[in-house]
């Protein structure tokens, strides 16, 4: 079931634009001891996502009681926050459309992740790429074909995430997760401004290595780049941070920044 416009079901109009368009966005939450973890960052995610593709109006105080409803009862799950542009016509015009169409949902929080941040995972190099799109670039809206391509790659190899180029060859994430790598003093993480998704996690990090020993710089650079790099975490709103011990034929070993940022993010 799903908590729809603040009514349990499990039924969607045919015509939301959620379905006929993938016209909306969504972010997804850890849920911990009862609470939504960095509540405002996602709500953030989602006012900026609405803002870019122009749905609204929205009454935000309502959105986040449901949030913070909804995870009263959990000890550890997530919740996944998807709002569409509402129902529709036939036709790409929105100017019918008055009333986004909240989604709320629940689910079991994924036990892998654990495991993964103690023993580190491997990336492989997608063959899917994504196409530059500086207007969505950022937003995490409902258009997500090119991550479900990656993963279906993915799930092909013994690798437990990708890494994942755009369409000019430069590295911009992984299917589900946003990437930092380091050398010596100095962070690196792509930019996010022609392609992918800025996730909630990656612009914490990035407020958190402000003022630290680190230097961040957030680039366009080929997947070579990683040869020489003393480590690799990637990240996102659930991980929250994991250690990469191998990507493609380079290997890591150094946990320095992920031992740093780790605590930090939990």
């Amino acid at each position: 079931m799903y908590f729809i416009n603040g009514q349990w079901q499990d039924t969607l109009p045919v015509n939301d634009r959620a379905v006929q368009f993938g016209d909306g966005c969504f972010t997804t939450a850890c849920i911990t001891d009862g609470s939504v973890r960095f509540l405002e960052d996602h709500l953030r995610r989602l006012r900026q996502g609405c803002e870019t593709l122009m749905i609204g109006p929205l009454d935000w105080q309502l959105l986040a009681d449901e949030m913070k409803q909804l995870a009263a009862a959990e000890k550890k799950a997530v919740l996944k926050v998807i709002i569409s542009r509402g129902a529709g016509g036939r036709g790409y015009s929105a100017a019918n459309c008055t009333q986004p169409t909240r989604i709320l949902s629940v689910s079991p929080y994924p036990d892998f992740y654990l495991r993964w941040r103690e023993q580190g995972v491997t990336l492989a190099l997608s063959p899917v790429r994504l196409g530059l799109n500086p207007t969505l670039a950022g937003i995490k809206h409902l258009n997500r074909l090119e991550q479900v391509l990656v993963r279906t790659h993915l799930e092909q190899t013994d690798a437990h995430e990708a890494l994942v180029l755009d369409s000019e060859g430069s590295l911009v994430e992984c299917c589900a997760a946003n990437l930092f790598w380091r050398k010596g003093s100095n962070v690196y993480t792509p930019r996010i401004d022609r392609a992918g998704v800025n996730g909630t996690m990656r612009q914490r990090i990035i407020s958190l290595l402000e003022g630290s020993p680190w230097q961040l710089q957030q680039i366009i650079e080929a997947p070579e780049t990683l040869a020489d790099a003393d480590e690799i975490i990637i990240c996102n709103a659930l991980m929250p941070v994991i250690p990469v011990n191998q990507a493609e034929a380079w290997h890591y070993t150094s946990r320095e920044l992920y031992h740093f940022l780790a605590p930090l993010c939990e």
